[in-house]
């Protein structure tokens, strides 16, 4: 996104040697600002993380629970419900469904940082 702005303002500078220092000193900064704010957020993480109440430290583990349930209804009871229905009480013509490509999204994104969190433990800088 910045990329094309950055471009258009080195462009102004005429000298191509001072161009490419001044590429090379915005990209640094960029890059700063980025390592910086990934550094803040880890720290909010850390204290998020160590607390005991369950309204800040609770709402992974919620979150993996509200994934488990969506799965196990668009897979299991959803589909079992259906088959029961059509067999018992063919008057009643659909249930609620979940949109699953959303659900995924949200249950590989938790998966992968399941996996970090294991392979941090792994490396034993985990604490």
């Amino acid at each position: 996104m910045l990329g094309p702005i950055l471009d258009k303002a080195l462009d102004l500078i005429p000298n191509k040697n001072e161009r490419a220092r001044a590429k090379e000193v915005m990209e640094a900064d960029l890059q700063k600002a980025v390592m910086s704010a990934a550094a803040q957020q880890n720290e909010i993480n850390l204290v998020e993380a160590g607390s005991s109440s369950v309204f800040v430290a609770g709402w992974r583990p919620f979150i993996g629970w509200i994934c488990g349930a969506g799965i196990a209804w668009a897979f299991i009871v959803q589909p079992v419900a259906v088959w029961y229905i059509a067999i018992f009480h063919p008057s009643i013509t659909t249930l609620p469904q979940i949109d699953t490509d959303t659900l995924f999204q949200l249950v590989l994104a938790m998966l992968g940082m399941g996996g970090l969190r294991t392979f941090e433990k792994m490396k034993g800088v985990a604490r």
